[in-house]
């Protein structure tokens, strides 16, 4: 006896042995693959892929960096954290015009309040006392703005 007991060679001709499957298809469970008449889908031409904001738009909740050109005419200098425009006038400009220059009024000529900055002109900025609380309220605040409403910048 050549062979030994309990180990058969198989016939190429006789197919797979019992208690073996071949590997394929099993009954009742589709083919791998994608499967005839169905197409996954995708992006739709003309459209960006899903997910995706269009192109040239920023994402959603993203402000550009302070100081920087928008487009918006009524935001020169962009928008604050908070999505205030900022203003083209700086507050350490006008606090320091004002602490220098208070009782002309000078800093509030600055940002546009004529009616305060005249005020301060005919009193000799509260004779001093005005302007220098004027001048340390603009030079610590963040939130003055100019003629325009818009905030003023650092």
């Amino acid at each position: 006896m050549s062979e030994q007991q309990g180990h058969e060679q198989q016939d190429p001709e006789q197919g797979p042995q019992p208690g073996y499957q071949q590997q394929g298809p099993q009954p009742g469970h589709p083919p791998p693959g994608p499967q005839p008449g169905y197409q996954q889908p995708g992006p739709q031409p003309g459209y960006p892929p899903p997910g995706y904001p269009p192109p040239g738009f920023p994402p959603p909740g993203y402000y550009p960096p302070p100081g920087t050109y928008t487009g918006d005419p009524n935001a020169p200098y962009g928008y604050d954290p908070y999505g205030r425009p900022y203003s083209d006038k700086s507050k350490v400009i006008a606090g320091i015009l004002q602490l220098t220059l208070g009782g002309f009024g000078v800093g509030r000529f600055y940002l546009g309040n004529v009616g305060m900055g005249l005020a301060q002109l005919f009193t000799c900025g509260g004779l001093g006392i005005w302007s220098l609380i004027d001048g340390i309220l603009l030079l610590t605040g963040n939130d003055h703005t100019d003629e325009q409403g818009r905030i003023l910048r650092g």
